[in-house]
Formats: structure tokens, C-alpha cells, sequence
């Protein structure tokens, strides 16, 4: 094909294209993300033009996606990781043959990893919440600041994004409900704060956010310095709390979001109810909290099986 514009500037035009159909800024950095390193892998091996991409050179890329090493840890890509690398890359593959620039789509033949399911990960108790809240120093604004994130991210489960995006519009302080705009996969959300997490927000907006206040601006929580808070930043301010309160257990805030799903439906939520709080677009997301919560399963197990109350062996002493 002659005039063949280069890989970089296909790429660009995809993006494009991603973002004239209303892809999200996020998804869009992550999938350029992959891709460059895709185009660099690709450019490592003398392929300099769409074109030259095969199947078999993808088959290569399968391989060394497997292979790879994380350079600090040593540790391989997970195979969701891997999946979803390969999806990228073939997504782009279909829109460069849609749009005429290569003659097909050389990634349809190419298989890929088998996800793994996991189980969510750690999880803290009632007790280990409770101790995580009340270590908060209360005497300062940065410290009411961090006692209404943390009750705000118990009581919604919301994402970390998410609560880094909040503003003061979206509290609605009269029915204690919460809105999440443009959560993940774009859409928005209504989440009730709980009568507890709500006093708290309100407090911090009282007596902590107007000596945080420099710039005027609408998001809620802001830094010492009186900014919106960095995820990586966000992140590492609750795993020091997590640490002071003694929790070993490895996660952050996505790790109180999971407590808050996982304590709920050991009190008797429905999934339906866990699905539509956290933001979950297929019901499936939301049932592998059903592995992680097991006290139910405990009980109907100790009040149903019939070799639950059987008398247990007795020693040779007895």
C-alpha cells in the first residue's frame, strides 16, 4: 500500500477514533500504554510497518508476554495481564483492517491465556476496621480529612477514583446519598454514606476543609497543600494507616472496598444490592465476594448437614 502512514501515526489515529466514540481518558492510557510497548517490542525486531505484523509475529509476542520478568520483582505477568495485552493489541489490529490500512485482521487466529479466578484480596474485620478508624489523629484538618475518607470508603465502597473525583455538589445532605459521576465504564451512580460517614464528611467540610482550602474549587478532599489528591499519593496515605492500626494485610483502598462488600453480605445483603453499590456491570463481578464471605455458608452448613452434630472422636485418654 503505497503512502503507508507510520505505525506511530495509525496509532494516533486509533485514538482518535477511541475518543470520537466516547472511550474514557483511562481506558484510552491504558491501552496507549500497551500498545507503544508493543510498537517497541515490534520495532526490537525489524518490524517497522503494520504491514509486516503477522500472525506468527504475534505468536512471538504471545511468547514473550509469557516469558517476561518484571525487572524489580522477577515475578511474570499475570494471565488476565496477558489477556488483556493481547486483546489491545488485536483490538487495534481489527480497527487498522476495518479502516482498509492492513488486508486482515492477523490476530484472529491468535488464542489467549485462560484468565485465572481469583479470590478478591484481604479483607479487614469489623474489629480491624474499627481500630483502622479510631487511630486517626482528630486534631488537625489533614486528620478530619482522612477520618471522612476513610468512614466514606467503608460505607460506599467506592473506588479510589472515585473518591479523588467527589465534589461538594455531589453530597446530597438532606437523604445521605452520594453521587458517583462517570465511575467506571463511564457511568454514573447513586450510593447512600451512611449516617455515620456522613457526620464525618460533614465535620471535615466544617471544621478541616476551609484550612485546607487555598484555590477555590469544588472537589472535597484536598492535600495539605490544597490539591486533588494523586491515586498513587491517596493510596499511600491509607496503607500508613493500615500499618499504624497493625493491619499486615497486604492492599489499600481498594482493600477497604472489598471489606465493605464482603461484611455486608455476611450481614444478610442481597448480591443484587452489593452489585448496584459498587458499580458492577455484570453480576458475575460481584459473586466471587460469595467465596470470600463464608460465614453463611458456615452456619446453614452447622444447622443442615447431618454430620455437623455428630459427636466428634474421642481420644484413647478419655
Amino acid at each position: 500500500m503505497s503512502n503507508l502512514p507510520t505505525p506511530t501515526v495509525l496509532l494516533s489515529r486509533y485514538f482518535n477514533h477511541l475518543k470520537m466514540n466516547n472511550w474514557s481518558a483511562t481506558t484510552i492510557s491504558r491501552r496507549a500504554y500497551v500498545l507503544n510497548k508493543f510498537l517497541t517490542w515490534s520495532s526490537e525486531r525489524g518490524i517497522e510497518s503494520v504491514t509486516e505484523i503477522t500472525a506468527e509475529s504475534l505468536a512471538a509476542y504471545r511468547r514473550w508476554l509469557y516469558h517476561y520478568r518484571n525487572e524489580r520483582t522477577d515475578k511474570p505477568l499475570k494471565f488476565c495481564t496477558q489477556a488483556s495485552y493481547l486483546s489491545t493489541v488485536g483490538h487495534w489490529l481489527a480497527w487498522l483492517s476495518e479502516q482498509g490500512w492492513i488486508d486482515s485482521d492477523p490476530s484472529t487466529g491468535i488464542e489467549r491465556p485462560k484468565e485465572e479466578q481469583r479470590l478478591p484480596s484481604s479483607h479487614l474485620t469489623i474489629d480491624e476496621i474499627e481500630t483502622l478508624l479510631s487511630s486517626v489523629d482528630l486534631t488537625t484538618p489533614t486528620g478530619l480529612r482522612d477520618r471522612a475518607m476513610l468512614e466514606l470508603f467503608y460505607a460506599t465502597g467506592m473506588r479510589r477514583a472515585e473518591l479523588i473525583a467527589l465534589k461538594l455538589d455531589d453530597i446530597n445532605h438532606e437523604s445521605g446519598l452520594a453521587m458517583i459521576r462517570q465511575g467506571k465504564g463511564r457511568k454514573d451512580r447513586v450510593v447512600p454514606t451512611g449516617k455515620r460517614a456522613l457526620g464525618w464528611l460533614m465535620k471535615y467540610l466544617h471544621d478541616g476543609r476551609p484550612a485546607l482550602l487555598d484555590d477555590d474549587t469544588q472537589v472535597i478532599f484536598l492535600t495539605s497543600r490544597g490539591n486533588t489528591f494523586h491515586p498513587v499519593t491517596l493510596s499511600q496515605l491509607v496503607r500508613s494507616y493500615l500499618t499504624a492500626a497493625g493491619v499486615t494485610k497486604p492492599g489499600s483502598c481498594h482493600m477497604l472496598r472489598h471489606t465493605t462488600a464482603t461484611l455486608m453480605l455476611e450481614g444478610g445483603a442481597d448480591l443484587r444490592s452489593i452489585q448496584t453499590l459498587l458499580g458492577h456491570e455484570q453480576l458475575n463481578t460481584t459473586q466471587i465476594y460469595t467465596h470470600v464471605s463464608i460465614k453463611r455458608l458456615r452456619e446453614v452448613h452447622d444447622k443442615t448437614h447431618p454430620g455437623a452434630k455428630d459427636r466428634p472422636p474421642q481420644s484413647d485418654t478419655e
